[in-house]
């Protein structure tokens, strides 16, 4: 069985998406829509903006986003999923990819998505850090010791773990990881605290988004961050679609439950080879690639 997975913030690069733009009509098309749906020119900074500006969340998510769900529109009947799933932002991909959402509603809330945390990023500074080489339960504990909001955010693969908070909150956890054995405990060059309690606010402003928009029944199961496991109901997508902003990206268990459902290949849709990496440390029998036009 085929599972198709979709990368979230962090996979962007200069030059991303110029060679479906110049070579399919129908991503050139797409990208020109996207631009009209932004109000700005998303593809002038994809194909020749610096990593500076890519870095501003409100262009990294929707270039992401465009670059993944252009590339599995240009497959047509060449993807085949059994399977799919996103990591954080990835999920919309993934969600555009089986049909849950519209390419203009997906993209929308891309958009709105991007938005909200950017504010709530402005209002309650936060940061997060990666921390390698401990078992899942003792990061989770470290973070319960300490004072303040701190959280488990990423779970990548076993032995990296992404922890979220409060600024002092997750210095203060990578020096007690550190203590407790961590081969890195490191803050990690991000705007904000991503899937912690800090995104409440970005949290409420999407949810209205998402509540008010079209979500159709999947052509295939789509493994959520925030549950782990097969969801095809269009109004239980929508609730663990919310709940993400402030939940944990369980991305090891949402691997192993495809595994255990039965994915012997994986493929990555969109920039980079984050996803084939993690999955590469998850279980090395699983077939892995890079969509392709």
């Amino acid at each position: 069985m085929k599972a198709y997975v979709f990368p979230g913030q962090g996979a962007q690069f200069t030059g991303m998406g110029k060679d479906l733009y110049d070579n399919s009509p129908l991503a050139k098309e797409l990208f020109e829509k996207a631009n009209e749906i932004l109000g700005f020119e998303i593809t002038k900074i994809m194909f020749e903006g610096s990593a500076e500006d890519l870095k501003q969340t409100n262009v990294t998510q929707p270039a992401v986003f465009l670059h993944s769900v252009i590339l599995a529109k240009v497959l047509g009947d060449n993807f085949k999923a059994d399977m799919v799933a996103g990591h954080s932002l990835g999920e919309l991909s993934a969600l555009v990819a089986n049909g849950t959402l519209s390419f203009e509603d997906g993209l929308k809330l891309v958009a709105k998505r991007a938005d909200a945390m950017q504010k709530a990023c402005d209002s309650v500074p936060g940061t997060m850090a990666a921390v390698l080489g401990l078992e899942d339960a003792v990061v989770e504990e470290i973070c319960a010791a300490i004072d303040g909001d701190v959280v488990a955010a990423n779970y990548n693969c076993p032995g990296q773990l992404v922890i979220s908070g409060e600024l002092e909150a997750v210095k203060a956890a990578c020096e007690l990881a550190t203590e407790k054995g961590a081969r890195r405990a490191l803050l990690l060059p991000v705007g904000g605290a991503f899937h912690s309690p800090l995104m409440a606010p970005a949290k409420e402003e999407l949810a209205a988004a998402i509540k008010a928009t079209q979500f159709n029944e999947p052509s295939c199961p789509v493994y959520q961050n925030v549950v782990a496991k097969a969801v095809t109901n269009a109004d239980e997508i929508k609730e663990n679609l919310i709940a993400q902003l402030t939940g944990a990206v369980k991305w090891t268990q949402c691997a192993q439950a495809m595994i255990a459902d039965g994915a012997t290949e994986v493929i990555e849709v969109g920039p980079g080879k984050v996803l084939q990496g993690l999955f590469a440390k998850i279980d090395r029998s699983v077939a892995r690639s890079s969509a392709e036009i």
